[in-house]
């Protein structure tokens, strides 16, 4: 029922202008992964807009830019297939309820859609957060380890490509694949059960006014966004919380070449995880939650409204739409 053209095109400028609202957020949690220096948010963004200016909060924002329009597009190309194509099978074929065939569909496309997604946007990944960790600061730190200066994407693909081939630009894509893929089965899952509980809250809610006589409650679109809000919000903690750990080693194992580059071989998973207990014992696996949490929230909270935006901007045969 979407007009494809419009959905994928919408949907690119729509995700970049919210991609581009919350690279800030982003390239604070990287820096503090890397760092491990434990200087708090706001004290390392003041530090960068005193030595970079606010330019240093968008480094490697071309890139990322560049690798997220075809990235949402198999994202959300993945997401509709599979939701649509399991919600089927489920519902017809299983004989499950509405509400569990709903939850499972949706895991599915969010399993399904991070996986997809991923084939591209791990090297932009790899390469925007090395450009993230670079300027002011970081620099120091960036060559106690190893990490190369880089001059802009285009540079840092070609350094890269010539230290360790095409294989470079896909470190770390198996532990993305284990730190988005369940995280987004999860979300979705989870979005989807929150976001029928609050209607039924809403709608027995409604029951009670009707039977007082004093009226019942129609939602406008207004009371959808802030459902759909509300719901991002309760399917975000547990899912940030849970892959922290496993977001720090993914983007530790990207950005740094580790002690091992000196002899002549990457960093694998193993050592990275070592090295980073080595540093800052077990806290140092959580240190940047609270700008991952908080850019995660926010980013759910504008994804998932702005998502059904576009699905019903986009839907066919539709003549007028008002929010």
């Amino acid at each position: 029922m979407l007009d494809k053209s419009k959905f994928f095109f919408l949907g690119a400028a729509l995700f970049s202008g919210v991609s581009g609202s919350l690279y800030p957020i982003v390239v604070l949690k990287t820096r503090q992964q890397v760092m491990l220096n434990g200087i708090s948010c706001l004290k390392m963004a003041s530090s960068i807009l005193r030595s970079e200016g606010f330019r240093g909060f968008y480094r490697g924002f071309g890139t990322s830019l560049m690798g997220t329009i075809p990235a949402r597009a198999l994202y959300m190309g993945a997401l509709e297939i599979t939701k649509s194509n399991v919600g089927n099978v489920t519902t017809g074929h299983l004989g499950l309820s509405e509400a569990s065939a709903s939850a499972v569909a949706n895991a599915a496309a969010g399993l399904s859609a991070a996986m997809a997604a991923q084939l591209v946007w791990t090297p932009i990944d790899v390469v925007s957060q090395r450009l993230m960790v670079q300027g002011g600061g970081c620099d120091s730190t960036a060559s106690a380890v190893g990490l190369q200066k880089y001059n802009g994407g285009i540079d840092a693909f070609r350094k890269i490509i010539y230290a360790d081939g095409v294989r470079g630009l896909y470190r770390g894509f198996g532990i993305s694949i284990l730190t988005y893929a369940p995280s987004n089965a999860v979300w979705w899952a989870s979005y989807s059960v929150a976001h029928r509980v609050i209607w039924g809250c809403v709608g027995c809610y409604c029951h009670k006014k009707d039977a007082s006589g004093s009226g019942g409650y129609r939602p406008d679109g207004k009371a959808m966004v802030v459902v759909q809000g509300l719901s991002a919000s309760m399917a975000s903690g547990v899912s940030a919380l849970v892959t922290m750990p496993l977001d720090t080693i993914k983007t530790r194992l990207q950005v740094l070449d580790g002690e091992d580059r000196a002899r002549g071989k990457p960093s694998t998973i193993l050592q990275t995880v070592r090295n980073l207990l080595k540093e800052g014992g077990l806290g140092a696996c959580f240190v940047g939650l609270g700008s991952r949490w908080f850019s995660l929230l926010v980013c759910v909270i504008v994804m998932i409204t702005t998502y059904e935006f576009l699905k019903r901007l986009s839907t066919k045969n539709q003549e007028t739409f008002a929010l």
